[in-house]
């Protein structure tokens, strides 16, 4: 398991407000967000960002993202709408190397992000 602060989560060495969990995923809400919902969906298996992910993980990866859009739909913020962000290195504003997937929602978004 990955020695991020995302593995330690995962091992339950560091709180955090789970939401949801499921055999390969687990989300919990970010402790800085930047919206009224704004959880993170990991995968269990550490991956560090997602151009380290290979053909073998699609299914993973198609999980992860299921498994963000069914939350947005049980909090009842996909009829107004949600943005899923994934970031990818220190250039695309990834500062912990496990992937994970921001859902942001809650309020109106903008483009461009940043």
């Amino acid at each position: 398991m990955s020695d991020t602060l995302f593995g330690k989560i995962i091992r339950r060495e560091v709180p955090a407000d789970i939401v949801y969990e499921d055999e390969d995923v687990l989300g919990f809400n970010d402790i800085s967000p930047q919206a009224p919902l704004h959880v993170l969906f990991i995968p269990k298996k550490p991956l560090a960002t997602i151009d380290d992910a290979r053909a073998d993980d699609a299914l993973l990866l198609g999980r992860l993202m299921l498994a963000a859009a069914g939350y947005a739909r049980a909090q009842g913020v996909a009829a107004d709408g949600y943005r899923l962000v994934v970031n990818c290195n220190a250039h695309g504003g990834q500062t912990v190397f496990h992937l994970h997937v921001h859902l942001l929602a809650g309020r109106r978004m903008h483009w461009p992000p940043g």
